[in-house]
């Protein structure tokens, strides 16, 4: 039983996956050309997309998967040395949420940085 549902994982994992791109690619489309029906010329567009780009995204993600990573191993090292108390789910938990707030202060930093070559 448990082996046949095991089989279906990654076809559902691969459909819900291209799923969510043909949606994206569809929505998106339909955005540019709802854009064009309203009379937009393509350099108002282009400077409109350019407007909501947000350029440390990537930063943001890079840090918090770094804390999470060592939250997750500090909680398995810890439950190797023999304490099953609770202290995975701790560490993973807590490291995130610092991942979080590390990325929020490195960000803003950056952001504040880009603002003052601006002036």
């Amino acid at each position: 039983m448990g082996e046949t549902i095991a089989v279906f994982i990654p076809i559902i994992m691969l459909l819900v996956t291209g799923l969510v791109l043909v949606t994206y690619i569809y929505f998106r489309s339909r955005e540019r050309q709802l854009m064009i029906d309203k009379g937009m010329t393509p350099e108002q567009i282009a400077e409109l997309f350019k407007s909501k780009k947000h350029p440390y995204t990537i930063l943001k993600i890079g840090i918090v998967i770094i804390l999470s990573g060592i939250g997750i191993g500090l909680g398995v090292f810890i439950q190797e040395a023999g304490y099953n108390d609770g202290f995975t789910p701790l560490f993973i938990i807590t490291f995130i949420g610092l991942g979080f707030v590390a990325a929020f202060f490195a960000s803003r930093k950056f952001e504040l940085e880009d603002k003052q070559k601006e002036m």
